[in-house]
This record gives structure tokens, C-alpha cells and sequence, in this order.
């Protein structure tokens, strides 16, 4: 008998534990659904209002011609950085350097002939 009422009052107590996680992780449910939204709505907001404040920024800066042309040179400058491809720096009166530098990457039918020192066109080589 008292076997009996123990197995009844555990089961119980499993019940209730059982129903007290599950109310647990409802709350848990519509605190997190809650949140989500909110911040969903305050992203969207931010969405809709960062083209008119990069615009206000863009203007201000543009207003002094020093700052913008700094800005706009740092930002080529990072963009060449980042696309990873072969760049050769020459100084601005590079003369026969600027000639081999450019001639090096020519493609092999455009280059002068050897023996004639004339150039080919892609028509004359066959």
C-alpha cells in the first residue's frame, strides 16, 4: 500500500516538474519571438535611414575639398588593395622604364620581331 502511494506522488512529481519545464520553455518562446521582432523592426529602421544619413555625411565631407579628396584617394587606394591583382608602381616621368614595363605584358603577337625590329600586326603573323 505504501509502496503504492509513493509511485503515485512520483509520478505526480514527474508531471508537475514535466509541466512546470514545459511552461519554462513557452516563456522562454515568447520572450525570444519578441525579441526577434523587435529587433527585426529596429534593423529595418536602420535600413530605411542609413541612405539619407551616408548622403548627409557625403555632402558635409564634400564640403571641404582637402577632406573629400582624401577620403576618395584612402578609398581607391583600399579598393586596389583589396582586388588582389598585379599592380607596378613607376615614377610619373618613367621614360624607358614605362616603355618595358608596358612592352613585358604585351601579348606575344604584338611584340617587335627580333631579327627585323618591325612590328607585327596580328594580320602579317601566320
Amino acid at each position: 500500500m505504501i509502496h503504492q502511494i509513493e509511485s503515485k506522488v512520483v509520478n505526480r512529481l514527474r508531471q508537475v516538474t514535466s509541466a512546470i519545464k514545459q511552461d519554462g520553455a513557452n516563456q522562454v518562446s515568447i520572450i525570444t519571438s519578441t525579441a526577434d521582432r523587435k529587433a527585426a523592426i529596429e534593423f529595418a529602421k536602420a535600413a530605411a535611414i542609413r541612405p539619407e544619413l551616408v548622403g548627409e555625411a557625403l555632402r558635409r565631407i564634400c564640403q571641404e575639398p582637402e577632406t573629400s579628396d582624401a577620403m576618395f584617394t584612402i578609398l581607391e587606394t583600399q579598393k586596389l588593395l583589396d582586388c588582389k591583382t598585379k599592380l607596378t608602381l613607376v615614377p610619373h616621368r618613367g621614360g624607358l622604364l614605362t616603355d618595358l614595363l608596358a612592352a613585358r605584358d604585351l601579348p606575344e603577337s604584338s611584340r617587335s620581331d627580333s631579327t627585323t625590329g618591325s612590328k607585327k600586326t596580328p594580320v602579317e603573323s601566320s
